[in-house]
């Protein structure tokens, strides 16, 4: 079983995080691959993350959801307490609306599917998560053809969370045999080393303004 690189250890992420709109309630954002989102449990991981990055211009933001540090794409943050509160309301409502583009291995037949696979913590290999139909918690993925790439192997898909669960979308793809190319914790040898980064990117996000309840619709093209 192959070891995932501590954040720690891996390279400094070079890019900048992008503010694709800013207002007094919340920022919309899009987070570079190889960032992580927030501090994690050891000390060396508070060197670099999304809210330290955003500290440094807005003092008070709070995430409300988290993306991998693998994965790029769009995010929001609350920028008081009052719009976090309103905005967990929405994830926690599902009212919140995501979609992802991936690179998977192999040539997908479907033109789209439905995959409900029950995930749960994998305690001994943390932080990897694993299929039990006995104890995992539902989840909800839909997934869509975009474009299939005979000649180097691969298929280009969008992926709807419809739960929202820690590794969903790579261990539903991996579990129908086509794994997001570059994952390390879930693809097989040749598919982790087709590309140089996870092949994973939040790339539409819609929302109800936590203050003023319009309904914000926010697009950030794959950078692969």
């Amino acid at each position: 079983m192959r070891t995932p690189t501590p954040s720690y250890l891996a390279p400094p992420c070079e890019e900048e995080v992008t503010i694709l709109y800013q207002d007094d309630d919340i920022l919309v954002v899009d987070k570079p691959a190889g960032l992580l989102s927030m501090p994690g449990p050891d000390p060396q991981y508070e060197s670099d993350n999304l809210v330290r990055r955003l500290q440094e211009d807005f003092e008070e933001i709070r995430l409300v959801h988290r993306l991998d540090r693998l994965t790029s794409g769009v995010m929001v943050i609350a920028r008081h307490k009052e719009s976090q509160k309103r905005l967990n309301q929405s994830f926690q409502y599902r009212e919140v609306k995501k979609r992802y583009v991936a690179v998977v291995d192999g040539i997908v037949e479907a033109q789209c599917g439905d995959l409900r696979f029950p995930l749960k913590p994998d305690w001994p290999n943390k932080p990897r998560q694993k299929i039990d139909f006995v104890e995992g918690k539902p989840c909800h993925t839909q997934y869509k053809v975009l474009e299939r790439d005979t000649q180097r192997g691969c298929t280009r898909v969008s992926l709807t969370p419809v739960t929202g669960r820690t590794h969903q979308l790579r261990l539903h793809m991996t579990a129908i045999g086509h794994p997001i190319w570059g994952c390390e914790l879930y693809a097989p040898d040749d598919a982790f080393e087709a590309s140089s980064r996870l092949l994973l990117h939040a790339c539409w996000l819609r929302f109800a303004h936590p203050i003023t309840r319009q309904w914000m619709e926010w697009t950030c093209p794959a950078p692969f």
